[in-house]
């Protein structure tokens, strides 16, 4: 993947999901096997990281007086 390249969250959990697979089979040259699985850490990485954020600006709300505030849901019991 080129490093000015971008992929959208659902391209790189598509591309690990395709790594995953290609390495479950078992038939890659272990040269090939520690690329892949190096590419699908970083993908794993980055997913995790934008999931992170995307849950921190989630929890975020901002007040009438424009202060950040956290949100938090109140469960039924």
């Amino acid at each position: 993947m080129n490093e000015k390249e971008t992929l959208t969250f659902e391209e790189s959990m598509k591309s690990l999901e395709e790594l995953v697979e290609k390495l479950e089979k078992g038939d890659v040259p272990l040269e090939e096997a520690i690329s892949m699985f190096q590419e699908g850490m970083k993908l794993s990485k980055e997913c995790h990281d934008r999931l992170q954020k995307v849950e921190k600006q989630m929890t975020e709300v901002l007040s009438e007086d424009g202060e950040i505030s956290t949100f938090q849901v109140e469960e039924e019991s």
